[in-house]
């Protein structure tokens, strides 16, 4: 597979969640090799964003930077990272994702993957076409004028 395929997510995926609270990731975006670790956080907007082992590498870089003295910063990081988890896939391409972040993201029996390009979310369905249903702050055209695109 193709190392953009591996390093950019895109695309919208609907998935059940197993009796085991197991959900497969696309087959796009499983890793090379089992012992990959991602890093999933809980997103304001009411997901999970999921930080793959390429990502966490700036991450880290990042949290490196946030200095002792820096008080605020080291609440957020402690608030962020004490709802975090880390996963694998296993040999079936699932993941299992902790409990707290699935109640966070209100996921039962069904999610939908959402490609971020470097990340990717993983919302309960009814709230990810809610999300898209919001008046957007900036619109459309800006956003991608930022990008250059």
């Amino acid at each position: 597979m193709s190392l953009l395929v591996k390093s950019f997510y895109v695309g919208e995926y609907a998935r059940s969640v197993d009796e085991k609270m197991r959900i497969a990731l696309p087959a796009k975006w499983r890793p090379d090799s089992e012992v990959d670790t991602f890093l999933a956080l809980p997103n304001p907007a009411g997901c999970i964003t999921v930080y793959p082992p390429k990502m966490i590498v700036r991450l880290e870089e990042k949290v490196a930077e946030v200095s002792f003295g820096d008080t605020q910063g080291q609440m957020v990081l402690a608030k962020l990272f004490s709802k975090a988890d880390t996963f694998s896939c296993d040999n079936k391409g699932r993941i299992k994702i902790e409990e707290r972040l699935l109640k966070h993201a209100q996921i039962q029996s069904e999610a939908v993957f959402i490609g971020g390009g470097s990340t990717f979310n993983i919302w309960e369905p009814e709230n990810f076409r809610n999300y898209l249903a919001k008046e957007p702050q900036e619109d459309a055209a800006s956003v991608l004028r930022g990008l250059g695109l």
